[in-house]
This record gives C-alpha cells, structure tokens and sequence, in this order.
C-alpha cells in the first residue's frame, strides 16, 4: 500500500478492529501502541505521542514529547490475532514535537545510509539467516534447560521435532508478507535456522525485526521458549544472524572489493554493534563462529565468506541476533561506502597457509569493543555519542 486511501480501504474490507503501531528502541526490543481504526486518519496525519523518557535508549532530547508516525507500506495482517475481526501492524518512524526526525531513530539512520549509498552508484540488496534455540516450557509457561530435542545438523524426523513448528513459522512469515526462504535444524539441540530472501535494506530490517517477534509468538503458542541469545548452552554452537549482501550486477567487481574491503576495515569497531551482549564474546572464535579478520571462497566459516560461484553475494558472519538490524544495516553500508571513497584494496583471502597468529582478531571482551567504538572518530559521524555510551 502506497497512500492513505489505499490502507483506509484495506482496513474496511479486511474488517480490522485494531492497529498496533510498532517500534523499535536503539537496542532493537519492539514496543508497541494499540489503537482503534478510527484513531488511524489522525495519527498518520500528526502522529502519536509516547513518554520517551519511560525507555531506555529512547529519552527525548532536552525532555521534549516524542511521537509515532507509521509507515503505511509496512502494513501487515496478524494471522494469529484474526478471530474476532483482524488486527495490522504498521512500523513507525520516530519524530519530536516540531516534526524533526529523533536522532536515535535507527530505522531513519538505515534510510540515510540507503541514500548515501544511492548517491554512490552502490546497490545491493540484503539478507538474514537467524539462528535460534527452542526450548520447553514447564507447565508454569516458565521456560526450562530442556531443548526441544537432540538432532544435529540437518537431521530429520524423527530426531528433529522442530520439523512442524518450522512449518508453521514459514507459513505464518508467508501469510504477513515476509519472505522466508529455507528452514532447518541446526547443529545445537534444539537449535533451528530460518533463511530471508534478499530485499532492500529498509525492508531486510523491518523483516528481521518482526522475525523475532513472530517466532517468539509462534513458540509460546506451541509450548516452547525461542532463545536468540548469542551463546544459550554453553559448550555447544553459538546463535548467529548472518547477513548476505548481493550486489547489483551493474556494478563494478573492483567497486564490490573495495566495499568488502571498507567493512574489514571498520568491523573491530564496529562489532559492539553486531556483538552487543557480554554472551555475544562467548560464541566468537568457537564453533565456526568467526573471530578472524578476513575473507574466503574456500572456508565457508570466515568473517566473509564470498561465494565462489558469484563474487557478487558475500555473507558477514559474526553477527547475532541481538543486534539492532537497523543500526547494523546502516553501520555495514557506511563502512562498505567508506572503502568504496577510497578504493581500499581487498586484501589476499585467508587460507590453509595463513599464520593465524598473525591474522587481526575481532574484539575479544564486550569492554575491549565498546572501547574501539567509542574511540572511534569515524563511529561518531553516524552514531550519537550518547546511542554509544547506551551500549556500555
């Protein structure tokens, strides 16, 4: 949908009753209003006003009102919630009293990186692979140690049972529009993996960001707990959120080395980013998580793999589920921008004969990245210096 009329019609004739109306912090956690169509015409006209100062990493600047403005094209119909009439989600960008963008709207801060790149000649679209563990709940609906099951890599029923709820999950994503493309188990106990399309950066985010929140849901409703911490049990595999970049095939082969190039530069400090949690420096550097500093076709488990096949389609690979997509996806087209301006070279692949004492290590301590981050005068053209100190 692309203009109020549109939206107004497709709530008339899909009988919704509500409208939730997300949003998301600069951590990525989802909160959300409720309202009433007839509230909707209002809203998209002057928005709706939230007390900022209540959420962390959302605090209005010298205290003033903070207010939702909805997207009209991230309109999507909840399956779960369609009994009595149905119920949309909308995702909103966030403004101050006076109609300026808040500058901790990470998902604004994607839309100006999307642009700059735009002005650079630079197109690709973008991807997830998510990574997540699923675990029982008791009969308190508290969740337990237990996983689902004790199937690894790819196995089947009956070993894997987490065959009908993947089913389902891609059912319920395909019913709201999103795009999931492979599901499996993973090589944890319990541990699944759901695959995205590629789309636009903005539109990768708002689906990675719902993602979450739709397996969460799903999972209760099925007796289970969806875990994306970036390390649930120790001593077996990490979560990821690895992201597939595909670059457009007008571009220049050099120009898409000098962009890979630009987020090998930039990614130690960046990686309190990507890497948000204390858990997140458990996983790094164990099971096929990355903590090298570099690229291969061979090795499918480097920072960035690029594919053999089409040097156009790379995969970052440290990332994890906590991160915030929108200020991820943002951080990565600047730095990949950055080694486009000045034609970085990309180094020599990482291979069997390299010295790994010698190859660059991602951080290895959440402290030791926040440190990189925050003295970073490049971090600080694009990122607040108080979004920064939140992520301490």
């Amino acid at each position: 949908m692309s203009n109020i009329e549109d939206l107004l019609t497709f709530i008339e004739e899909e009988d919704v009753r509500f409208i939730r109306l997300a949003f998301f912090d600069v951590f990525g956690i989802q909160r959300n209003i409720s309202i009433l169509p007839d509230h909707l015409p209002k809203v998209l006209k002057h928005g709706i006003e939230i007390d900022a100062n209540a959420l962390p990493g959302l605090t209005s600047t010298e205290n003033r009102a903070l207010y939702l403005k909805p997207d009209i094209s991230s309109a999507k119909i909840l399956p779960w919630r369609s009994v009595d009439g149905s119920v949309i989600c909308m995702i909103c960008d966030l403004f101050d009293q006076d109609q300026a963008v808040h500058p901790l709207d990470c998902r604004r801060m994607l839309k100006d990186a999307m642009k700059a790149s735009a002005d650079q000649d630079v197109y690709f679209d973008l991807s997830t692979q998510f990574e997540f563990y699923l675990f029982l709940l008791d009969e308190t609906g508290r969740c337990t140690t237990r996983p689902l099951d004790q199937a690894g890599y790819m196995d089947v029923a009956p070993d894997d049972k987490g065959e009908n709820i993947r089913r389902e999950l891609c059912m319920t994503l395909g019913q709201m529009g999103l795009q999931p493309q492979a599901s499996y188990h993973q090589c944890g106990p319990g541990q699944m993996e759901i695959d995205f399309h590629s789309s636009l950066p903005l539109q990768a985010a708002d689906e990675a960001s719902m993602f979450k929140w739709v397996v969460r849901t799903v999972s209760e409703s099925n007796g289970l707990y969806a875990d994306f911490g970036p390390k649930p049990i120790e001593g077996m595999p990490g979560n990821g959120m690895h992201i597939v970049m595909k670059f457009s095939s007008s571009m220049e082969q050099e120009t898409i080395d000098h962009f890979l190039a630009g987020i090998l530069a930039h990614i130690s400090e960046l990686t309190l980013f990507f890497n948000p949690g204390e858990s997140s420096y458990e996983r790094l550097g164990k099971q096929k998580a990355p903590d090298h500093v570099g690229w291969s076709t061979d090795h499918l488990h480097e920072l960035i793999h690029i594919d053999r096949r089409n040097r156009r389609v790379a995969e970052l690979r440290s990332p994890d589920p906590m991160c915030n997509p929108y200020l991820s996806f943002s951080l990565l087209i600047y730095a990949g921008l950055d080694g486009v301006e000045k034609k970085l070279p990309l180094e020599a692949p990482l291979n069997n004969s390299c010295d790994v004492g010698t190859i660059k290590r991602l951080p290895q301590s959440k402290q030791e990245a926040f440190g990189l981050t925050y003295e970073s005068e490049w971090v600080r053209r694009f990122v607040p210096e108080r979004m920064i100190t939140l992520y301490r």
